[in-house]
C-alpha cells in the first residue's frame, strides 16, 4: 500500500501490482491484512502528519507542553474553543489572587490593633473599597495574563486553532464551531488531550449565578452578599471566605464531613480554624450536606437551603441567607471529544492514563500517539501540575522515559496566613509507615521564632515537617503563615530530586528571611 497526499487533508491510497508469488497468499491472510489496514494506515502515515503534535485545550497544562514541545522542536498547534489560559486565567487561580490580594490590603488597613502595633495610626471606619474596582482588577489581571500566553504562543510559532475539538482517530482531530461551516481537520502524530475541568454542582441545588453561584460567577464580585453561605471548606471555599470576610460579609461554611478542611493535615486544620475562622464572621455545620437550594433575588428573597444529615438522610434544618457559593470540587471537562473512537472508556468523566499520560483504553492498552493531563485525567487537579503532566508527556514522546511524582507536587491556599504543603499529611505518612514498615517522624517549628515575621508583627503560623528519620526522606511538608505559598518549594523540590535531609542540613539560607523556617525544620530535624 502506497499513501499519497492530495488536496489539503484528503488521502488516497494505490495498490500496485503485487508479485506472483504474493497471490499465492490464503483467503485468510487477505481478511486479516484488510482488517489491520485501518491501523497500518494511521502508522504508515507518519510522514505526512500536518503537526508533530496538536493539544487540545490551551490552559496553563496546554501551554506548558507547547512551550516544551517547542523547546523539543516539535511543530505544533492547539486547539481552543473558548479563550486563552482556561480556568486558572479566565476563572481560576489568577482572579481569585487579585481578588484576595485588594480584600487582604482592606483586611489590614481596618486591624488598627495590627497597625498600632507598628506604630501606625488609622481609623478603620475612613477605610472603604470600591466594589467595582476591585472586580475590575481581577478582570484586568485575567486579561493581562490571557495577552501574555497568547502572544507567547505566537511568538515560538504555535499555530492556534479556534473550536470545539472532536477526536476522529488517534492522529485526526476535527475542530470547529458546532452547526457552522467554520474550523477543519488536522493530523498530528501525537496528541494531547488538556481540556481541563467545570465546577461541579451537586444534584439538588439550582444555580442562577446571581444568588446561587459557583466560583466562576463568584470571581466576577457583582455584589458583596451580607451573608453568605458556602458550601464545602476546600481551597476554593477558603479563599472566598477570605475575601468575603474582609469586604464585610458573614460567611457560614456547610461541609459533608465531619470537620471543616477535610483534606488538611490535621494540625494544620486546627491552627486554620483558629486563625481563618474563629477571630472572623464565619460560622460552620458538618455532617451535612445541601440537598436542596432555590435562589433567591437580592435584597427581596433569600436563599433557602435544605439541610440533610450526612449519614440518616434526613432533613434536619433549612437556611435561609442573601447568597450561596457552591465550591464542591470540579469535574472533567471531556464530553464531546469523541473518546469513543479510539476505544477509550470514560471513568467517572475522567480519560485514564498511566503514569506516562498516555491514553488507555478499554482494555488498559496504550492508545498510540494520544496522551492526557491535567483537570482531564483526574491525577490531581492543578494547573501547575497539568503544565507538569504535559512536559512529562513531550520528554515521553521522545523515548526520553520520564515519570512525574506527583508528591512532589505542591499545593497552597492563598488566605491570609496563607497554607500550602507538599507530600503527605502527617496522617497519610503514617499510614504508609505503618503498613510499609518504617517509622514516621515530625518536627515542627513556628513562625513566633523568625526575625522577618516579627519584624512584620505577623508571628502566627508554625511550619512541619514529616519525614523518615532511618533514611531522612521528606515526606510531607505543611506550612502555615506569612508567604508559605512561597516558601513549600524547598521542600518541594527535595522530594522532586530524592534530597534528604542530609543533603539539605547545611544548606544557607539569606538572614533575616522568612526561608529561615524551613531552615530550622532541615537543620534540627536530626536531633542536633
Amino acid at each position: 500500500v502506497r499513501l499519497l497526499r492530495l488536496r489539503g487533508d484528503e488521502t488516497m491510497f494505490a495498490v500496485q501490482r503485487a508479485p506472483a508469488r504474493a497471490l499465492a497468499k490464503s483467503a485468510r491472510g487477505d481478511r486479516r491484512a484488510r482488517s489491520a489496514r485501518r491501523s497500518a494506515v494511521v502508522r504508515a502515515a507518519e510522514k505526512s502528519y500536518d503537526y508533530d503534535l496538536v493539544i487540545i485545550g490551551a490552559g496553563v497544562g496546554g501551554h506548558g507542553a507547547a512551550m516544551h514541545a517547542v523547546s523539543r522542536g516539535m511543530k505544533t498547534a492547539i486547539i481552543e474553543g473558548d479563550v486563552i489560559g482556561g480556568t486558572c486565567v479566565n476563572r481560576g487561580c489568577v482572579p481569585s489572587k487579585a481578588l484576595l490580594a485588594a480584600s487582604g490590603r482592606v483586611r489590614e488597613m481596618r486591624n488598627a490593633e495590627h497597625l498600632r502595633s507598628l506604630g501606625i495610626q488609622l481609623d478603620p471606619s475612613a477605610v472603604s473599597f470600591d466594589r467595582q474596582g476591585i472586580a475590575d482588577h481581577a478582570t484586568n489581571l485575567a486579561s493581562t495574563i490571557r495577552g501574555n500566553l497568547e502572544r507567547s504562543l505566537i511568538g515560538l510559532g504555535v499555530e492556534i486553532l479556534t473550536g470545539a475539538a472532536k477526536i476522529e482517530d488517534n492522529h485526526t482531530v476535527s475542530y470547529g464551531a458546532p452547526g457552522t461551516v467554520t474550523g477543519g481537520r488536522v493530523t498530528a502524530k501525537n496528541i494531547i488531550i488538556a481540556t481541563g475541568s467545570t465546577p461541579f454542582v451537586p444534584p439538588g441545588i439550582e444555580v442562577d449565578h446571581k444568588t446561587v453561584f459557583t466560583s466562576d460567577a463568584g470571581l466576577k464580585l457583582d455584589w458583596v452578599p451580607e451573608w453568605v453561605a458556602i458550601i464545602g471548606s476546600g481551597y476554593i471555599g477558603l479563599e472566598f471566605s477570605d475575601v468575603y470576610t474582609a469586604l464585610g460579609s458573614d460567611v457560614t461554611f456547610i461541609e459533608a464531613m465531619p470537620n471543616i478542611m477535610p483534606g488538611f493535615d490535621k494540625e494544620i486544620a486546627k491552627m486554620a480554624e483558629r486563625i481563618l475562622i474563629t477571630p472572623r464572621n464565619i460560622d460552620y455545620v458538618t455532617n451535612v450536606l445541601a440537598t436542596k437550594v432555590t435562589p433567591g433575588i437580592p435584597g427581596e428573597k433569600p436563599v433557602t437551603i435544605e439541610l440533610t444529615d450526612f449519614k440518616t438522610k434526613e432533613v434536619v434544618d433549612t437556611m435561609e441567607v442573601d447568597a450561596v457559593l457552591v465550591a464542591t470540587g470540579r469535574s472533567p471537562y471531556t464530553a464531546g471529544l469523541n473518546v469513543e473512537s479510539i476505544g477509550v472508556e470514560l471513568q467517572r468523566g475522567f480519560i485514564p492514563v498511566n503514569e506516562k499520560m498516555q491514553v488507555l483504553d478499554k482494555d488498559g492498552k496504550v492508545v498510540e500517539g494520544m496522551w492526557c493531563i491535567g483537570d482531564a485525567n483526574g491525577k490531581m487537579m492543578l494547573a501547575h501540575a497539568a503544565s507538569a503532566q504535559g512536559i512529562s508527556a513531550i520528554e515521553n514522546m521522545h523515548g526520553n522515559e520520564h515519570v512525574l511524582n506527583h508528591l512532589s507536587v505542591p499545593a497552597a491556599c492563598f488566605t491570609h496566613p496563607e497554607v500550602s504543603f507538599v507530600g503527605l499529611t502527617e496522617e497519610q505518612a503514617r499510614a504508609k509507615g505503618e503498613e510499609e514498615g518504617f517509622e514516621v517522624a515530625v518536627r515542627k517549628t513556628s513562625f513566633k521564632a523568625n526575625s522577618k515575621a516579627l519584624a512584620e508583627k505577623e508571628g502566627e503560623g508554625m511550619a512541619k515537617l514529616i519525614y523518615n528519620p532511618k533514611t531522612n526522606e521528606i515526606l510531607g511538608m505543611w506550612i502555615m503563615g506569612l508567604h508559605a505559598a512561597d516558601l513549600i518549594h524547598e521542600a518541594s523540590n527535595a522530594i522532586s530530586t530524592g534530597a534528604t535531609l542530609d543533603d539539605l542540613k547545611f544548606t544557607v539560607h539569606a538572614h533575616p528571611t522568612l526561608s529561615e523556617v524551613i531552615e530550622s525544620l532541615l537543620r534540627g530535624s536530626d536531633g542536633h
